[in-house]
């Protein structure tokens, strides 16, 4: 984690944490980066957020004053960026998103030539650029001075790549779409339709405000009545920028990213079509997913949480499919970085293809009750390594068995312990977690 960027990008409120002055020295970075040996080719798209616009000028200002040559898709979702970067042979792409966050806040993320997030040592040269300790950077002159390109077709091939994926049409499935009034308003519904689905959308009316405003995947409970109350067969949630899903089955229960991956997942491996019938999650899937996966005979890998290290490991290992219980899945056949809309056509896919309800897919997994707790430390280390919170993390786990777990970990961006107990029930998990809290504080280490 650096000073500015974290597991998804430099984010933060507009002109108040990420300014355009950040915006215009990125891109004067960027652009002279990528074209110390040749001429740049950058490509950026942006959400529907009213500071999206800024920032798109701002970054295409110290691009082309660099050098480079700016292509720009215009409103579109993030794993377009990252598919017109692998298959059009630009060396970076933008995209300006805060993801499923509140619209006064945007980011900047950065992707490399493979179409993933880009480097951390490439993030820290930016940092530094950033805080004057890089001196400046040449500009360019005459001819050598960026020009941009608008690059709309772009998108409409990803819209064909999306379409091209599937096994069938989905004539005469009655799908629900939540748009979350971001990115995918502008994609899913004529990808939905190019496949004969009756395509029921819901908050794909953007304005620059409402993006993510009580819709969308962080309030999936608007699409669970919307399938409900209009008898839909199944329905999809994505966030602002389009990289995650959350699906509903037609009874209105939520399937995330966890029950994804094992419909997913199982339906793969009886296709052949799972390397090594392996799954790659983070630490904070359900233990539900690991035991489903065991059953199927699948085994699974753990990383750090953030889809930018399971996309790692999956690059590493030549894994197909990974991802987070948020929704963040990533199908590595078809694209490098999660992708909401790919996920609920894989979703739609598994669904057809052995002629079940997403509800008789997932209700194969069991899904243990969950309590997190978030703490105030003064210190994170010092809590984490406190020998007495140590001792009680290992009685914890000692008694849960195989039949729970307790994962305590830090924040990467606040001053919080986070600790997780996952066990048979609901008053197991209270139990557990009280008790490591209350070591925490008899020892000193929490503040107000």
């Amino acid at each position: 984690m650096g000073k500015y960027f974290g597991t998804d990008g430099f984010r933060g409120e507009a002109n108040v944490k990420l300014t355009v002055d950040h915006a215009f020295k990125v891109g004067r970075y960027v652009g002279w980066y990528y074209g110390r040996d040749h001429k740049a080719k950058i490509v950026i798209g942006k959400d529907t957020r009213r500071s999206s616009y800024m920032f798109e000028y701002a970054l295409v200002a110290g691009l082309t004053a660099s050098g480079a040559d700016v292509y720009l898709l215009h409103v579109t979702t993030t794993p377009s960026v990252s598919y017109a970067v692998r298959t059009e042979d630009f060396d970076c792409g933008i995209m300006i998103s805060a993801s499923h966050n509140p619209f006064y806040d945007n980011g900047i993320k950065l992707l490399n030539g493979n179409g993933q997030k880009i480097e951390a040592e490439v993030e820290a040269r930016i940092e530094a650029y950033l805080d004057g300790l890089i001196e400046d950077l040449p500009l360019a002159t005459k001819e050598d001075i960026g020009r941009t390109v608008d690059f709309a077709s772009g998108r409409n091939r990803y819209i064909g790549h999306l379409i091209s994926i599937p096994s069938r049409d989905f004539k005469g499935i009655k799908v629900g779409l939540d748009c979350a009034n971001g990115s995918s308003s502008a994609i899913a519904k004529s990808v939905f339709e190019a496949l004969q689905a009756k395509t029921y959308v819901i908050n794909n009316q953007p304005d620059g405000t409402n993006i993510n405003t009580n819709c969308g995947s962080t309030h999936i409970e608007v699409l669970q009545k919307y399938v409900v109350d209009n008898g839909l067969d199944i329905g999809f949630a994505y966030d602002g920028d389009a990289d995650r899903c959350i699906a509903v089955d037609h009874k209105g229960n939520v399937v995330d990213g966890d029950k994804i991956m094992y419909v997913c997942g199982k339906y793969l491996k009886e296709q052949g079509r799972l390397k090594d019938d392996t799954v790659v999650t983070t630490v904070m899937s359900n233990l539900g997913l690991y035991k489903s996966l065991e059953r199927e005979d699948m085994k699974y890998e753990q990383t750090a949480v953030g889809d930018k290290y399971v996309a790692e490991n999956m690059m590493e290992n030549g894994y197909s499919l990974g991802g987070e219980q948020s929704g963040h899945i990533i199908f590595s056949r078809y694209a490098a970085t999660g992708d909401g809309i790919l996920t609920s056509l894989m979703v739609m896919e598994a669904c057809v293809e052995k002629k079940a309800t997403l509800c008789d897919l997932a209700r194969e997994m069991k899904v243990y009750p969950q309590l997190l707790r978030n703490v105030r430390v003064a210190d994170k280390k010092t809590a984490r390594e406190n020998p007495k919170v140590v001792a009680a993390v290992e009685e914890v786990a000692k008694k849960l068995g195989s039949d729970g777990r307790i994962l305590v970990r830090e924040s990467g961006t606040e001053p919080l312990i986070r600790v997780m107990v996952e066990a048979g029930t609901d008053e197991l998990c209270l139990e557990n977690v009280d008790h490591v809290v209350k070591v925490m504080e008899s020892e000193g280490l929490l503040i107000d």
